[in-house]
């Protein structure tokens, strides 16, 4: 494995984002964290090269199904893992995750941060 892996955390709940940050910390990941998708654009512009992108999708500015799209089309962190972190549960987001060809779909409720961590692991050392 390798010894670091770099996470872009992408969400608009400040209480949340703090939370994530400081458990994948805990789990030896590079933690960078955005508070909305108009700060992570910027972050990936600026040549952040994230190996996975944890975003949520209700967000003010841009949701993060039109973050995924906007750094698809910018060819932004291309190489990451993009995996969707929201309550949003509903067949009609699944398979627009499934449109943006998100590598995973995690709702927030069922799952608690360490959960999350793992799964997020389990994806990063899939392919």
């Amino acid at each position: 494995m390798k010894s670091k892996y770099k996470i872009l955390i992408v969400d608009d709940d400040k209480f949340l984002l703090d939370m994530y940050s400081v458990k994948f910390e805990q789990s030896g990941f590079e933690v960078n964290a955005s508070l909305g998708s108009t700060e992570a654009i910027a972050k990936l512009k600026d040549g952040f090269l994230p190996d996975v992108i944890l975003t949520d999708v209700l967000m003010p500015a841009m949701s993060g199904f039109e973050f995924l799209s906007e750094i698809k089309k910018g060819g932004l962190a291309k190489d990451a893992k993009t995996i969707i972190l929201s309550n949003m549960g509903e067949k009609t987001d699944l398979d627009r995750g499934e449109e943006l060809k998100v590598d995973g779909y995690i709702i927030k409720a069922s799952m608690v941060p360490s959960e999350v961590v793992n799964k997020v692991i389990e994806v990063i050392k899939e392919k």
